[in-house]
């Protein structure tokens, strides 16, 4: 597999900003022009490249082009590999918004009123889906108009903590996973062994800094577990963080004068899944029908919290599979050995292959051992700029 398919189509104009694991250990990068640039001396980590950023990039070492360097993916046999694309972030909290799309509220109340249970699923979509997924995609949240749906609905019903946030004033965001644990490009995904219906939520990833600037976008994969979630939304830590369950990458794109977030605002999120089987999906998910803007869930994450090392922020799916895979009226889940790709033009795609969280390769680097890696190479020594 090589990386040069999976990059932005206009990569050589595109300013990108990665971690490759080194012999010497993970390593932020650079890329302009087409080049990759080691620029650990100046910024040992991401964090700390982020929360300097402006309009001069970082001098560095010239690793030479891109589409050159050798990069190995984990499932493919590359996990032992010296040189290796890893998750673009690394000190950085990494945090989600759920239920920012029509079609996925709907999913969630699904999900909620089956208590997990697929079977239960089709029937409840059938007499679900129309009345209240017309109403939610016309209406703005937190607006007088959401008020009366809801009381509405009350009345009909059909309330649901999960349309709450879906058109109430404030937005679902949670922590997804822990610092450093999040997988890059070419590595393997997770889903707990004993899930039953899950899948994975191709999304945005937003970069920002300590002072809540959104710098720059990636591609992620917020894989979900929609049996644990839908028992109960006290479960959505056991449903969302596990081992492997957060994929980002292959690099933040950053904002200048080729992409910003007005291009995120229009970005289409294409997803394919290819099973073992034989068996393929595909789907869209458009940011256009975002039910909240992205910069307002940026102020909705920061409300009245400090990141001091800035945050990655997913920015939630409209992608919720519902087509059988196998069994009538199951509809969706994942198998083990799925391909999974998340893509889009301008960020490249995000290709993992699917296995269960107790045989993902466990998540062994934590924030101790980046600190005694970086002060081995004498990079704790040096002053950010």
């Amino acid at each position: 597999m090589r990386l040069l398919a999976h990059l932005p189509a206009d990569w050589r104009e595109a300013t990108l900003v990665g971690r490759i694991a080194t012999a010497a250990g993970p390593t932020p990068v650079v890329v302009t022009r087409g080049r990759v640039r080691d620029v650990s001396r100046v910024a040992p980590t991401v964090s700390d490249l982020l929360n300097n950023w402006n309009d001069t990039i970082p001098a560095g070492e010239d690793l030479g082009p891109l589409d050159q360097l050798p990069l190995s993916a984990a499932f493919n046999g590359g996990a032992s590999s010296s040189t290796r694309l890893l998750a673009p972030v690394d000190l950085q909290c990494v945090k989600a918004c759920g239920v920012t799309f029509a079609v996925s509220a709907v999913e969630r109340v699904i999900e909620e009123r089956a208590r997990g249970d697929y079977a239960k699923a089709q029937s409840i979509r059938d007499a679900l889906g129309e009345r209240v997924g017309a109403d939610i995609r016309s209406v703005k949240p937190g607006s007088a108009t959401a008020v009366r749906l809801k009381e509405a609905l009350i009345a009909d019903g059909l309330w649901s903590q999960y349309l709450e946030v879906a058109i109430g004033p404030d937005a679902e965001v949670f922590t997804k996973s822990p610092v450093l644990s999040s997988v890059g490009w070419g590595d393997w995904i997770g889903v707990r062994k004993e899930s039953q219906w899950n899948n994975p939520e191709p999304e945005i990833v937003l970069a920002c800094d300590a002072k809540g600037r959104t710098l720059g976008a990636s591609l992620g994969n917020d894989v979900n577990l929609r049996d644990i979630e839908g028992r109960s939304a006290l479960l959505l830590g056991k449903a969302k963080d596990n081992n492997a369950s957060c994929a980002i990458g292959p690099f933040i794109r950053m904002f200048d004068a080729t992409f910003d977030i007005d291009a995120v605002r229009k970005t289409v999120v294409s997803l394919t899944v290819a099973g073992d089987d034989g068996y393929k999906l595909e789907g869209r998910s458009s940011m256009s029908l975002i039910s909240r803007d992205p910069l307002e869930l940026v102020e909705q994450t920061l409300s009245q919290h400090q990141y001091p090392d800035g945050f990655a922020l997913f920015l939630g799916t409209m992608f919720a599979p519902t087509d059988d895979r196998d069994v009538a009226g199951r509809g969706f889940t994942h198998k083990v050995g799925d391909l999974v790709r998340v893509s889009s033009p301008h960020l490249g795609t995000l290709e993992n292959k699917l296995t269960t969280s107790d045989q993902a390769p466990p998540w062994s680097h934590g924030i101790g051992h980046l600190m005694r890696n970086l002060a081995s190479r004498g990079l704790l020594a040096q002053r950010s700029t």
